[in-house]
C-alpha cells in the first residue's frame, strides 16, 4: 500500500498495489504493520457498508462525539463517491478548513478519516457501495452532524443533490464557540 499525505492534518490517503495476472487483481485493503508505521490505527471494531441507487446521492456531514469519537477509513466496494471531511478540531492547523476525494472502485484508493472529522459523500454514478472501517462502535446518542450546505464550510459538490434523508437535511448550521457566545467545553460537539 502507499500512504499519501493531503491537505488536511492527519489526512492520508491510501492506495493499494494490486498484483494482477489473467485472473484479475489482488490487493491488501489494509495491513496492521503498515498502518502502524504509518502512525494510524490499527483497531477497527466496526465494519459498515452503505448502498445507494441513485448517482447524486448525498450523505452527511457525519461525526461522533467525545467519548466516541472514531476514526474511518472508507473506500467503494462499487461505484464510486465524492468524499467530503471538514477538520472540526479546534487545535488543529486545519480546523474549518475542508477537501474533497474521489474515492471509486476502478482507482482503489480508500481515505483515512482522522477523529475530529466530520465526513459526507455524494454518489457519482448509480448503484454506488461504499465500506467503512470504524475505530469505534456506533452510538447514537453521540452522533452529530452538520448540513451538506452549511454556509460555514461552503463545500463544492459536484453534482445536483438528487437524495438526501431528513435527518441530513435537518442537522444544524455550525456556529464556531467564540462567535455564539458559548464557551467551547459546552458545546455540544467537542473535538
Amino acid at each position: 500500500m502507499k500512504f499519501h499525505k493531503t491537505t488536511l492534518q492527519d489526512v492520508v490517503l491510501i492506495e493499494m498495489t494490486p498484483f494482477g495476472d489473467n485472473r484479475g487483481w489482488f490487493g491488501r485493503s489494509f495491513c496492521m504493520k503498515e498502518f502502524a508505521e504509518n502512525n494510524l490505527e490499527v483497531s477497527y471494531p466496526q465494519h459498515n457498508t452503505g448502498y445507494s441507487k441513485t448517482k447524486g446521492t448525498v450523505r452527511g456531514m457525519h461525526f461522533q462525539v467525545d467519548p466516541h469519537y472514531e476514526v474511518k477509513v472508507v473506500r467503494a466496494l462499487q461505484g464510486a463517491v465524492h468524499d467530503i471531511i471538514v477538520d472540526m478540531r479546534p487545535h488543529s492547523s486545519t480546523y474549518l478548513k475542508w477537501e474533497g476525494f474521489d474515492l471509486s472502485f476502478e482507482n482503489g484508493r480508500q481515505l483515512y478519516v482522522p477523529r475530529g472529522f466530520a465526513h459526507g459523500y455524494q454518489t457519482l454514478v448509480d448503484d454506488t457501495q461504499v465500506s467503512y472501517l470504524c475505530s469505534a462502535m456506533y452510538v447514537p446518542d453521540s452522533n452529530g452532524g452538520y448540513r451538506h450546505d452549511d454556509p460555514a464550510f461552503g463545500l463544492k459538490w459536484p453534482l445536483p443533490v438528487s437524495e438526501m434523508s431528513d435527518k441530513d437535511k435537518a442537522w444544524p448550521d455550525f456556529v464556531q464557540p467564540e462567535k455564539s457566545g458559548v464557551k467551547p467545553s459546552s458545546m455540544p460537539v467537542r473535538f
